[in-house]
């Protein structure tokens, strides 16, 4: 079964949901043969990806490109795309177009914006034109400047109200779904429970609907991940093995050896080619 927006409203308060960052198509087809619900081409494509030092750098082509190519892999994950830096923040109209580039050449099925209440007439143009909307609160990586770097956001009450507010004001304007990155547990728990849409935690504990994980952290290969990462597997460490394999046995003469080759049927009449 395909998921779906529907397939998210539906699990609220009944199952968590499993979601992940792809963002080309070998990794994206292995991940949806787990059954994860979704896929997100996330704008940390700009670092994990491209090594820029941030997001910022992502541009609305790179995404559409990433997206695309996992679209084409995923059966059944619902494929989420970033709306990146620059995409939604000049005008209402320019929001709505481009999360309309996402589904028609991205093929992606949702978008992701970041922002609450300054945003809802975005999120609302864009679920009037059949753009599907997940929020993204918290620690909004596109916004690092303006909060100072990559910080744990309301812990103090004012902060921690703003973020429910923006919360409120998401699922009003037609949010889907909302991601809630580096908060509090207790904040998210007190989100989760109020909102009716699900919420997906990354970095702010067990008590949401679900969680998502950049996969290049949870399987080791990023240089030193956040603490809310769980490294799932030593991925990292066996592609530096395999790969220094590799190139000590190609210095030494080592590979290829004979059965990784091809034979003729009269091998030494070559030996005769002038």
């Amino acid at each position: 079964m395909k998921n779906t927006v529907l397939t998210f409203r539906k699990a609220k308060g009944r199952e968590k949901l499993v979601m992940l960052t792809a963002y080309d198509y070998s990794t994206a087809r292995i991940m949806d043969q787990t059954g994860v619900n979704a896929l997100l081409v996330g704008d940390s494509l700009s670092s994990v990806m491209l090594g820029y030092e941030n997001s910022l750098a992502v541009t609305l082509e790179d995404m559409l490109r990433h997206c695309a190519a996992v679209a084409r892999a995923a059966k059944s994950a619902l494929v989420v795309c970033d709306m990146p830096f620059m995409s939604y923040h000049i005008n209402v109209e320019e929001a709505v177009r481009n999360g309309m580039r996402l589904l028609a050449e991205g093929m992606a099925q949702a978008v992701k914006l970041e922002g609450g209440v300054d945003f809802y007439p975005v999120t609302r143009a864009l679920t009037r034109a059949s753009v599907p909307v997940m929020g993204h609160l918290g620690l909004t990586p596109q916004s690092v400047h303006v909060l100072g770097g990559y910080k744990v956001q309301g812990k103090s009450l004012v902060q921690a109200q703003k973020i429910l507010d923006d919360a409120r004001a998401q699922e009003d304007a037609g949010a889907f779904a909302l991601v809630l990155e580096c908060v509090p547990a207790p904040l998210a728990v007190r989100i989760t429970r109020e909102l009716t849409i699900p919420v997906i935690g990354i970095g702010a504990g067990p008590g949401c609907d679900g969680q998502v994980l950049v996969w290049q952290d949870m399987l080791g290969i990023t240089e030193n991940p956040a603490k809310f990462v769980k490294i799932f597997s030593q991925v990292g460490q066996a592609m530096l093995t395999a790969f220094t394999a590799y190139a000590d046995e190609v210095r030494h003469g080592v590979f290829p050896s004979p059965e990784y080759g091809y034979s003729a049927p009269d091998d030494e009449a070559f030996e005769k080619l002038r």
